[in-house]
């Protein structure tokens, strides 16, 4: 730990300052004779067997990644903390063993991988987007960077967050503000942002991000990427700081963030498959089930759909393209169900309650420790409400769990009028709108519902915005002001969103642990569009 006199600005002049360092040394590396095209490889599958064959070598391939993050990074504002001699040297090693040994050292051999700026990394800082916690390095790497090192991963960098993490954009007065790659007006999401920011523009080819309201999925909706949130006891946080820690009423879930679903589900097998519960007691000895995998890619689903949560209306784009998919699957033989959002305001209220319970204290006590002024959205989170009694939070949980149950048997008892059976997945949209200007993120109704049911949520890129999305009708009343901040966003930047063609995601739900399920039907899904 190195402590630093002066205030907040010093802290935050001295941690860019040996940010830009990193970086000039890594772009000074010579290039010449490299395939720089291997970035643009969505497929870990396809790049691990080019490296497993000898086609490649894994420093080549790192310090092609490297290029490419810079890159991103120069246009973005995507990296925080840099590793990439780290990176270089783990590289080496891989492909020493390769030489000595004839084979890899795991499926992930050489891949370069990405982290959100929360998983701890040995050596360097864990900011969550705080002035506090800059310059007080990790101790030992997380349970889940461990495990990707043992696969053969190699880790390249960390990236930006919002402050606090708890904001679905991504600012912080430490690192700044990151952009969107196609606008810089508009935001990547959050919070995972960096992540996603980067990823999009090929610097990586698997990140990592955490999920307690959408951060995995919001990102990943906005920015054409494939995007998964696991129920929390399926990979492991221990090592992983988080703002709230030690709240356990709706815990925050790790997840990656892909270009592709063989990749997502190539990560979440071989992670399984190295039994993370004997890491993080957190963790579910649940093992991978192929053979759940391997049913629902090949019969015909029963899926639920839900075009509007009744809160705030999708734009047209959302709709467009949710009811577009829903036709290619009754084409192809799936029974489509109506699914509603009944108790989705019930469970986002106790949300919302459970986010104020100690009435902003943790957020406001690293903020304050630091000496930096709070992010808007912060500013007003930590402000919202008063802190509760112990007895006031059992009731609270007491809630929470009346809602689990009873959306368990609204599951259970919404059936297909056709064959009787229940629903496989629900399918809806991630957002009620795509990536938009910088602060305008208002409703994350569509993804937070299901963190407090525990559910499992795949997201993945199903088109883009296009010019018949202006031109359908989408005048209405506002149900409530969410809703009007909504219709307001369509209105003033739909003709921006058109030009700039950006990404529209759809999200599938599964119910609690069903990883392999969603994930299959996710194929399934994706190769429909």
């Amino acid at each position: 730990m190195v402590e630093i006199s002066g205030g907040w600005q010093d802290k935050v002049r001295l941690k860019r300052e040996a940010q830009a360092k990193a970086l000039a040394v890594a772009a000074d590396a010579d290039l010449r004779g490299l395939d720089l095209s291997v970035v643009d490889i969505d497929d870990i599958p396809t790049l691990a067997s080019r490296i497993a064959s000898g086609k490649l070598t894994s420093e080549a391939v790192t310090k092609a990644f490297i290029d490419k993050a810079i890159k991103a990074h120069n246009q973005t504002n995507c990296l925080t903390e840099v590793f990439f001699q780290d990176a270089l040297t783990q590289a080496r090693q891989l492909d020493e063993y390769r030489q000595k040994h004839g084979s890899v050292v795991g499926p992930l051999h050489g891949i370069p991988v990405t982290l959100k700026d929360q998983f701890n990394v040995r050596g360097y800082d864990t900011t969550l987007g705080y002035v506090s916690r800059a310059f007080h390095p990790a101790s030992e790497d997380a349970v889940l960077v461990q495990m990707l090192k043992k696969l053969g991963a190699v880790v390249l960098a960390k990236t930006n967050l919002p402050q606090s993490i708890m904001w679905c954009e991504t600012e912080n007065p430490l690192w700044g503000l990151t952009t969107n790659p196609l606008s810089s007006e508009y935001t990547p999401g959050g919070s995972t942002g960096g992540e996603a920011a980067l990823l999009n523009l090929h610097g990586s080819l698997l990140g990592w991000g955490t999920d307690l309201g959408g951060s995995v999925r919001i990102p990943s909706s906005m920015m054409g990427l494939y995007g998964l949130k696991p129920s929390y006891a399926r990979l492991p946080y221990q090592g992983a700081p988080v703002s709230t820690e030690g709240q356990e009423h709706v815990p925050s879930s790790v997840g990656p963030l892909t270009r592709s679903l063989s990749s997502l589900t190539l990560v979440m097998k071989e992670l399984i498959q190295l039994e993370p519960w004997k890491l993080d007691a957190r963790c579910a000895p649940v093992p991978w089930r192929g053979e759940i995998f391997e049913e629902f890619r090949s019969k015909p689903l029963t899926i639920g759909v839900l075009a509007d949560d009744g809160v705030v209306r999708p734009h047209p784009p959302l709709s467009r393209v949710l009811l577009s998919l829903v036709e290619k699957l009754r084409e192809a033989g799936h029974d489509i169900v109506e699914w509603n959002s009944d108790l989705h305001a019930e469970c986002i209220q106790v949300m919302d309650e459970f986010y104020t319970a100690d009435g902003g204290e943790d957020i406001r006590r690293e903020i304050l420790a630091g000496g930096e002024p709070f992010i808007p959205h912060v500013e007003a989170l930590v402000n919202k409400g008063q802190p509760i009694s112990v007895y006031e939070y059992w009731q609270l949980n007491k809630r929470k769990v009346a809602l689990q149950q009873a959306y368990l048997n609204k599951w259970n008892n919404i059936k297909s009028p056709k064959t009787g059976k229940q629903v496989d997945v629900v399918l809806m949209p991630p957002m009620p709108h795509t990536s938009v200007p910088h602060r305008s993120c208002r409703w994350v109704g569509y993804t937070k519902i299901w963190n407090v049911l525990d559910y499992t949520a795949l997201v993945i890129p199903a088109s883009k915005v296009s010019s018949v999305d202006k031109e359908a009708p989408w005048s209405h009343t506002p149900r409530n002001i969410l809703d009007e901040h909504n219709l307001a966003l369509w209105n003033q930047a739909g003709e921006k969103m058109v030009e700039l063609g950006l990404p529209v995601g759809v999200q599938i739900v599964g119910r609690k642990l069903e990883e392999e399920k969603v994930l299959a039907i996710g194929t399934i899904i994706d190769e429909l569009l």
